[in-house]
């Protein structure tokens, strides 16, 4: 524990200088710290407008808002602040994860890559992915230690900031005994739809809208936008739209060439084969399964957002610590920056295919080599070494 803390500190006194060293057009850089900003003038999230996220983070964003008086700068480096601080946090679980898992030695060696690549990458304050990841990691570290109500904390608290964290749920179900499991569900459900519901019965036109907001967005970034024609992003539109609830169910974008109703049904395919031919039980491949869940889900979802990736280096880390691992990191994240911002930011949205096709490859090759760890029997791994 003693190590991990000593990452996690180094790693925010590094984000403290980056802030001491950057102006704050710098801090903003190519992410939404405006648009987070600008919602957060509107009023009350919820109550006063739509917001197209859950609502942690939206509510956290007007409470800093109210803090600094509305002062923009401030905001900015006290967002920065909390999201750095939120990635020690992941840094720190995921430290304490490799040292279970595969030893001091390379939880050393991870830790120091893991952090090395977190540092500069703007993803992690240009966005508040960094709260769900925590959330993330800290809901599949709690079920690996056999603590289901922590873990249905963690993931509750993580699906009320974005959906994701709930994609852990069938890990719990299939490494975990069913008792453990039915906590954790019912814990993390119980705890996104309480939130939900008090905010319908508060607000239940712009709670609705809300729910409404992300299902309209149509497809991007992925094979499902070139397919549909969409060669754009997943933003909305200008913030005062948020007034109007009608406005948040309006499509954007083309309709879908192939329903995603379809593709979903081949996705639940694909994910209750690998549910139900798991035969390893280990940590190790409960971590890979994690990243085959991930994995089926990206290439179903209509959307793609380069920040995503965050999600996805501690899973493959931990799954997978050797070479392989390291490079298919590195793949990913090199290919979320040429999406953004190196392509987008400049207009470039006739190369858009480049990197979402080069991503697909490498998420279907992440699929086979999760897969190949789930169903290897531990004794088999073993005698073939990591």
């Amino acid at each position: 524990m003693g190590e991990a803390l000593n990452l996690a500190a180094i790693f925010l006194l590094g984000r403290l200088v980056m802030a001491l060293t950057l102006p704050v057009q710098g801090l903003q850089g190519y992410g939404d710290l405006v648009h987070f900003y600008r919602l957060a003038e509107l009023g009350r999230p919820f109550l006063d407008y739509w917001v197209e996220f859950p609502p942690l983070f939206p509510l956290l964003s007007r409470v800093l808002y109210l803090a600094v008086s509305g002062r923009e700068h401030a905001y900015d480096y006290l967002l920065y602040i909390v999201f750095s601080i939120a990635q020690a946090g992941t840094l720190f679980i995921f430290s304490q994860m490799v040292d279970r898992l595969w030893g001091t030695d390379k939880a050393r060696k991870l830790g120091l890559f893991y952090a090395a690549l977190l540092l500069p990458l703007g993803y992690g304050w240009w966005y508040f992915d960094p709260l769900a990841n925590l959330a993330l990691m800290a809901g599949v570290w709690a079920l690996l230690q056999g603590r289901p109500r922590t873990a249905g904390l963690a993931l509750g608290l993580g699906a009320l900031t974005k959906w994701f964290p709930l994609l852990a749920l069938p890990l719990a179900w299939r490494f975990r005994p069913r008792r453990e499991a039915f906590q954790a569900t019912a814990i993390a459900l119980a705890l996104t739809a309480g939130v939900w519901a008090m905010l319908y019965a508060a607000s239940p036109d712009y709670t609705l809208a809300s729910l409404a907001s992300q299902p309209s967005k149509g497809s991007w970034e992925t094979v499902w936008a070139l397919l549909d024609g969409n060669l754009g992003t997943g933003n909305f539109g200008p913030e005062l739209e948020r007034l109007d609830p009608a406005l948040a169910a309006v499509p954007r974008g083309a309709p879908a060439v192939v329903s995603p109703l379809i593709t979903l049904a081949i996705a639940l395919s694909l994910g209750g084969w690998a549910f139900l031919t798991v035969r390893n039980r280990s940590d190790r491949a409960a971590l890979a399964f994690l990243g085959l869940t991930w994995s089926i889900y990206s290439l179903w979802s209509p959307g793609w957002s380069p920040q995503w990736v965050l999600y996805w280096i501690p899973v493959l880390l931990l799954a997978m610590p050797g070479r392989r691992g390291v490079m298919l990191v590195l793949d990913l994240v090199l290919l979320s920056l040429l999406e953004w911002p190196i392509l987008l930011s400049r207009g470039r949205f006739d190369l858009l295919w480049v990197p979402v096709a080069l991503r697909t490859v490498t998420i279907v090759l992440v699929a086979l080599s999760t897969a190949q760890i789930t169903r290897r029997r531990p004794l088999a791994e073993a005698r073939g070494g990591l």
